[in-house]
């Protein structure tokens, strides 16, 4: 397995003026995501800047075999199905401090 940065943005769906929590099908899209963590894939996720109350913009790290294997996986959330947000970059991700914090196991495959 390898660390991707993945970017995300909202999409043409997005309905400007109102934040992340009140987007149709909010509740949908935080359960797939959830679902994606505890399966090991998403790491970390969140808002950059604050942008949850306006034109989100999310960081994904996530720990997957490959680029595709991202994109596959995260084809099926709700908001991406809607055009809600759009999946713009999935770049690899070179842990360099920090590792440990990840647990030995994670740590000592990377």
């Amino acid at each position: 397995m390898s660390y991707y940065a993945v970017t995300r943005n909202a999409g043409p769906a997005w309905t400007d003026g109102t934040g992340a929590f009140e987007q149709p099908g909010a509740a949908d899209h935080a359960a797939f995501m959830k679902a994606l963590a505890g399966e090991g894939l998403i790491l970390f996720a969140g808002p950059l800047g604050g942008s949850e109350h306006g034109r989100i913009r999310v960081l994904l790290i996530a720990d997957a075999p490959s680029e595709a294997d991202i994109r596959r996986r995260l084809a099926g959330d709700p908001w991406e199905l809607t055009q809600r947000v759009v999946t713009v970059a999935i770049e690899p991700w070179n842990l360099l401090v920090g590792a440990h914090q990840l647990g030995p196991a994670s740590a000592a495959t990377h």
